[in-house]
């Protein structure tokens, strides 16, 4: 017979392996990220888009006037410094596995409205996380099963 603090560390030890290996399942692969992000004016931002060859990404920003760089791995779409007014769309493909960098510097008056989908591979740390979660959740049950236990007598 299980006793009742058994039958709960089997429940939570579950749950904790449940939800490690549904994040676990859920960073297979690549990421889609739907970006919005504002820059103040004279701020500028860095992005850098890890990704498979491959992978479409979509990128535009509006705004007064403002300065782009942006290099991608292999002979990919490569942009040297230069100064955009109004509006900007970029869509390129990842021809090779790499990262695209991009750096974005405001120069105008207004605030740029930057908006974009961008497609990047997942970061590895993430798999080292799940898997500690669910060993976690092995943990807890394990020490649940020694309230089953019974003392042996003299004790």
């Amino acid at each position: 017979m299980l006793s009742k603090r058994t039958i709960i560390g089997l429940v939570v030890g579950s749950i904790i392996i449940g939800i490690g290996g549904y994040s676990l399942i859920t960073h297979i692969g690549t990421i889609t990220i739907n970006e919005n992000y504002i820059v103040d004016v004279g701020d500028s931002t860095v992005y850098t888009i890890p990704a498979p060859d491959g992978t479409p990404q979509m990128m535009k920003i509006i705004g007064d006037s403002f300065d782009l760089e942006m290099t991608s791995p292999a002979d990919g779409l490569q942009i040297p410094k230069t100064s955009y007014k109004k509006e900007l769309a970029i869509d390129w493909i990842h021809l090779a596995d790499g990262e695209t960098r991009i750096k974005i510097q405001n120069t105008g008056n207004t605030e740029l409205e930057i908006t974009g989908t961008l497609i990047r591979s997942s970061d590895p740390i993430w798999f080292t996380f799940d898997l500690m979660v669910i060993i976690s959740g092995m943990v807890i049950i394990g020490f649940s099963m020694g309230f089953t236990l019974r003392k042996p007598k003299g004790f």
